[in-house]
């Protein structure tokens, strides 16, 4: 008679019967090994992250002054900082005599020279991109070109920490009046609708005030990070919860956001998700919230605009939408209760009852093929060839009838500018 072993039976024993004979260090071992694996892979991921999306931003804090409530933040006279956004390479930022990231002097100007003096907050700044390639730099160039004369571009904005918003503005407003403008240019953004009357500067920089600056390209990246935030998590209460909240400071996730927030659709469902903090002036009836937070703008814009009446000078705003509005137009499409024009209409209509002039750009993004690209996908501040795209929408503007002395020259004009100078 024939005996037969059960399926998987080698030598008379089923698998489970050797499985249950494993040594007892076995048991203990394999799931020790399965999470270091992991552990691993995911500290890894988390270097990589940290190198290539390490914030710094805070490397500013030693150009700038945090203390003075007469003022607001601004720049610390004949200093530079280097600093890095998430997303940003090291950005170099000198400031003149005066604390100005102006790339020159506020001195006297040449005869026949246009003089444009800007002010705003961390877009107007050129915050995470070079001096060089920001709206400041660019757009006298592109104003010169247009209109056959000379103009240039002082900068007085501040662009972090809090600074720039328009209470502090309001406050520093001598600064701008005594860099000679034949022009005032105001770059607003949602943010400083946002954060009209604040002051106080941000706890990281007050955390950070009197650190040295970061080494310009150094290699970022603090090894372990990881571990040190798990370790710390440790010490509490609730391991769970502590590490829930920890992971939300890895910057793993940062990479995963940034590469899929490139997908417009995607990008825009997640930051309506954001709640009435960070959506709510997408909406197209606004809260008690955000009424507020326009009343508060309506005030120090109308003290900013008197004072640039008062030395007679025009003063015009424009306002960059953000990168979750430039998507939204570009797409011609939005979710019900949303729209991304409201704010433009509301701080338009505050500009205006004031006496100032308003370049509207929004409805320049409609025609613009994915515009939101050319902004930071996690950070949200345009990049290089976003200040170029607003530089140009804004030229356009200036140059066809905004201002009459910034008129674009006709072809004519244009030849002779050129000829007279090929005579010099």
């Amino acid at each position: 008679m024939t005996s037969q072993n059960p399926a998987g039976a080698v030598g008379g024993e089923t698998k489970a019967e050797q499985e249950a004979k494993l040594p007892r260090r076995d048991w203990i071992l394999l799931p020790i090994l399965g999470f270091a694996t992991m552990a691993l892979l995911v500290i890894g991921t988390e270097e990589l992250a940290s190198r290539r999306f390490l914030d710094a931003e805070t490397g500013l804090a030693p150009c700038l002054v945090l203390n003075d409530s007469s003022t607001g933040v601004r720049g610390v006279p004949n200093s530079t900082c280097w600093a890095k956004g998430k997303e940003s390479s090291w950005t170099e930022y000198k400031f003149n005599s005066r604390g100005h990231r102006a790339g020159m002097e506020s001195g006297s100007k040449d005869a026949g020279t246009y003089r444009i003096v800007m002010t705003g907050s961390s877009v107007a700044m050129g915050l995470f991109v070079p001096r060089e390639q920001t709206v400041a730099a660019l757009l006298p160039k592109e104003l010169s070109q247009l209109t056959g004369r000379k103009v240039e571009l002082y900068n007085t904005s501040i662009g972090a920490a809090y600074g720039g918003t328009p209470h502090s503005i309001s406050l520093r407003f001598n600064e701008i009046v005594a860099a000679k403008p034949d022009m005032i240019l105001w770059i607003l953004t949602p943010w400083d609708i946002d954060h009209a009357p604040d002051l106080k500067p941000e706890t990281d920089y007050l955390r950070a005030e009197g650190r040295s600056a970061p080494a310009p390209y150094r290699e970022a990246g603090p090894r372990g990070v990881m571990l040190r935030r798990i370790a710390a998590a440790i010490g509490v209460q609730s391991l769970a919860g502590s590490l829930y909240d920890r992971m939300k400071e890895f910057r793993f996730r940062t990479l995963l956001s940034h590469y899929l927030f490139e997908s417009q659709s995607l990008y825009v469902k997640s930051y309506l998700k954001n709640g009435e903090d960070a959506a709510g002036f997408l909406k197209s009836e606004w809260g008690p919230e955000w009424l507020e937070k326009r009343n508060d703008f309506d005030r120090y814009a109308a003290e900013i605009e008197e004072q640039a009446g008062s030395v007679g000078v025009p003063l015009v705003a424009v306002q960059v939408p953000t990168r979750a509005q430039a998507a939204m137009i570009s797409m011609g499409e939005w979710p019900e209760g949303y729209d991304p024009y409201k704010i433009d209409h509301e701080v338009k209509a505050v500009i205006q009852a004031h006496g100032g002039v308003y370049l509207d750009i929004f409805p320049s993004f409609r025609s613009i093929p994915n515009p939101e690209s050319h902004y930071m996908p996690v950070d949200g501040h345009p990049d290089a060839d976003g200040h170029a795209m607003i530089a140009a929408l804004i030229a356009r503007q200036l140059s066809g009838g905004a201002i009459s002395a910034l008129r674009a020259a006709t072809n004519q004009n244009r030849a002779l500018v050129e000829k007279r100078k090929q005579t010099r």
